[in-house]
């Protein structure tokens, strides 16, 4: 359900996108457009490796496809940090794309483990994963390429 509010422009808000490909990026933004993914994990390392705080109930931000095009703005409606190891799949369902927990570990061990060679750490059970549920407040109209 899109609630009904007054979004800034969107240039003042913080871009991001999903994943680390192409193909997955888009993926999952089309469950975010289709109302299935409410929620999204990262690791807490990846934060801090960018300087960057992690997001709080109310922020606005701006979801792109994997070429930058924005597509959405979503307002943060919860934050938890929690290790990797504590997720149940009543919190990991909320991101929209796995059948079971043991699915949504799979795929997202496999990130963490992307993510920490990029970056320089190392998966375990133990990672602190910032679990970030969502609200779609505001769908922007694709651009057309030409």
């Amino acid at each position: 359900m899109m609630l009904a509010m007054e979004v800034p422009d969107i240039d003042e808000l913080e871009h991001w996108h999903f994943e680390l490909t192409e193909s997955a990026c888009n993926q999952l933004l089309d469950l975010v457009l289709a109302g299935k993914k409410r929620a999204t994990s990262s690791s807490l390392l990846s934060f801090q490796a960018a300087g960057e705080e992690i997001p709080k109930a109310g922020d606005l931000s701006v979801i792109t496809n994997w070429d930058g095009v924005p597509r959405c703005v979503i307002m943060t409606k919860a934050v938890r940090v929690m290790r990797y190891g504590d997720i149940t799949f009543d919190i990991a369902k909320l991101e929209g794309e796995d059948d079971s927990l043991e699915s949504w570990r799979r795929s997202h061990e496999r990130f963490f483990r992307e993510e920490g060679a990029e970056l320089g750490y190392s998966f375990s059970e133990d990672l602190d994963v910032v679990f970030e549920e969502f609200e779609v407040v505001k769908v922007l109209e694709e651009v057309l390429q030409r």
